[in-house]
């Protein structure tokens, strides 16, 4: 299957719709396994890092092909939240759409992140249900 153009759909070799490429980002091994497997059950192409860090070394990278991001907002180093920041500062990058997960239902918390851009905040664990919203933000 060929890649799509980034910021498209694009189709595979069989005129099938190409993967969505979601850039899943959690500190917690467990955590990361969990999205991953929701997303890729859903038929998502899934690149799971261990930290906001890592996701914009790859986001960096000369065609990271990201059609989504979603990431922990808890995590060393760097949030969730910082994360979201520097993606929706980026001029390269501010197009991809950022969904936050939480543990912890903190309205003000969730608040701030849909105010500064983020496109929607998912309540740990992450649902099938959750996943199937996503669909919607891809642009």
């Amino acid at each position: 299957m060929s890649s799509p153009a980034r910021g498209s759909r694009g189709f595979g070799a069989g005129g099938e719709p190409a993967a969505i490429h979601v850039l899943a980002v959690d500190d917690s091994s467990v955590d990361r396994a969990v999205i991953a497997g929701l997303l890729r059950s859903s038929k998502y192409r899934v690149t799971a890092v261990d930290s906001g860090k890592k996701a914009l070394e790859l986001l960096g990278m000369q065609e990271p092909n990201v059609n989504m991001i979603i990431t922990d907002y808890w995590m060393p180093e760097m949030t969730g939240y910082e994360l979201l920041k520097r993606v929706k500062e980026s001029s390269k990058l501010r197009e991809i759409p950022v969904v936050i997960m939480s543990s912890e239902n903190v309205p003000n918390r969730i608040n701030r992140c849909l105010e500064e851009g983020a496109e929607d905040f998912l309540l740990k664990p992450v649902r099938p249900s959750d996943v199937s919203r996503l669909s919607s933000w891809i642009r």
